[in-house]
């Protein structure tokens, strides 16, 4: 197609999927369309209930094929490469040869999961702190936590043998999709995704095979490892209008993507605050992690690009807290006789925290727990009758969930890293002011908003 070139980045989310096409400029990459949808996929978990955490896969590739069909076909008909991220941690299982059907779509040939189950998600508590201390040690950096995909399928094998027989191919969400375009009879996965599911050594870039063979773990539906930036394969038939033999990288962390999209330095921190918030910094250069992880580190060791790694501090509790608040603030007005939308409780929260800049109220907010500290609930301390006011509430809420950040990566562990400005990103620090007010107050760098996060921006940087 005459024009220039495209690249197509995906990221396949927690709750949305985004595709983004991205074209060369004598300035460099531009953003030249994008789109997104909320899949709405959250499912039952019958065998887990209520500790588990579920993913309709038809639901994500639904959602998927709604984004692909509502960008302009003229463009995708000159994409050559697509870069694929999705939610780490997490794993869906799949018939390597029945994965999914191919049938015609109004913008061309798609795919819809066929043999394929659920995705358990990297928010799943179905493996108890008692379970994964019953599982062997793994030879790794990356502390094993529920939620993992080797954890899940040790749950499997304990509780549910027969689920595992029906399948002989599992990966990440995005490692499928990759899978499926390329028709791959065996799934590829990046280091980045391998890290993320346990049991994987990134010195030697291997599989702990020897330790999962001997407690009979079903070592044949671990996929192969390749490098984050290579390519896994091509189209074999055209997709939604995109040629066939485009090439398709290897499936990558969401994570890792969303900071290669907007750091740039090494002196740059990304603070993100979403769902969850992560603290991330770029290790210097031929850094390797410890063997082994310390069990008290809140601090963990992400493989990035090209032998490099990101140090992260990667809380559980960000703007899912502040929701859940909301929520209840709601249910207390529900219960008193009054119908108040969440949607309007969000503003006038943050509009009476803007009019209290100080409290000595304390806010613990970890109601989530933590991987470092599962079992660390969340307290409020400090209480005085004089700062009980939704404005006092809120400005420590928001405070402690900054504080709680700090207490994982300390703002000296970042000065002696070299830091020197903290990039703010995410959907939770955009909309509230008060939280930004708080990271300004507790971080002693300069920090800059307004470059976002974009994970499927990142995907089709890296391609």
């Amino acid at each position: 197609a005459p024009g220039p070139t495209c690249v197509l980045g995906i990221d396949l989310g927690t709750t949305s999927v985004k595709a983004a096409l991205v074209t060369g400029t004598e300035q460099g990459l531009a953003l030249a369309q994008s789109c997104s949808r909320e899949t709405q996929a959250y499912s039952d978990s019958p065998g887990a209930a209520p500790q588990g955490m579920e993913q309709d896969v038809q639901k994500i590739i639904r959602a998927l094929n709604e984004c692909l069909a509502a960008l302009p076909q003229q463009q995708l008909q000159r994409v050559t490469h697509i870069g694929i991220s999705g939610q780490m941690h997490g794993v869906v299982f799949w018939k390597s040869d029945k994965g999914c059907k191919w049938s015609e779509s109004g913008t061309g040939p798609a795919f819809e999961p066929d043999k394929v189950s659920h995705l358990v998600t990297w928010q799943d508590g179905r493996c108890s702190p008692t379970f994964l201390s019953s599982l062997p040690l793994p030879q790794s950096h990356v502390s094993l936590a529920t939620g993992f995909g080797c954890a899940t399928v040790y749950w499997y094998l304990k509780n549910s043998p027969d689920f595992l027989k029906a399948y002989d191919a599992a990966g990440t969400i995005q490692d499928y999709v990759v899978a499926m375009l390329c028709d791959l009879k065996k799934p590829l996965m990046s280091v980045q995704n391998a890290a993320s599911w346990g049991y994987f050594n990134c010195r030697n870039k291997s599989w702990n095979t020897d330790i999962l063979k001997k407690s009979g773990f079903p070592v044949h539906l671990l996929p192969e490892v390749g490098d984050p930036g290579s390519i896994a394969g091509r189209t074999t038939c055209a997709w939604h209008g995109i040629p066939k033999g485009a090439k398709v990288g290897i499936a990558l962390g969401d994570f890792q993507c969303s900071v290669y999209s907007c750091l740039t330095e090494r002196t740059h921190a990304v603070l993100n605050i979403s769902t969850s918030a992560q603290l991330t910094v770029s290790m210097p250069l031929g850094f390797q992690p410890p063997e082994a992880p310390e069990p008290s580190s809140a601090i963990t060791y992400f493989p990035y690009f090209n032998g490099d790694y990101l140090a992260v501090a990667a809380s559980l509790n960000g703007g899912n807290v502040l929701a859940t608040f909301v929520g209840m603030v709601a249910q207390w007005a529900q219960e008193l006789g009054f119908q108040v939308q969440e949607s309007a409780i969000y503003p006038r929260i943050i509009q009476a925290a803007l009019t209290q800049k100080h409290s000595k109220l304390s806010v613990h907010p970890t109601i989530f727990g933590e991987r470092h500290l599962p079992e660390l609930l969340a307290s409020v301390s400090s209480i005085g009758a004089s700062e009980l006011s939704l404005g006092h509430v809120t400005r420590a809420l928001c405070r402690g969930l900054v504080e709680n950040l700090c207490s994982m990566f300390p703002v000296q562990h970042l000065q002696e890293l070299g830091v020197r400005r903290v990039l703010g990103s995410g959907s939770a620090l955009a909309r509230n002011e008060v939280l930004r007010q708080e990271v300004e107050r507790i971080f002693p760098f300069p920090v800059v908003y307004g470059k976002d996060v974009d994970a499927a921006v990142g995907a089709a940087m890296v391609m």
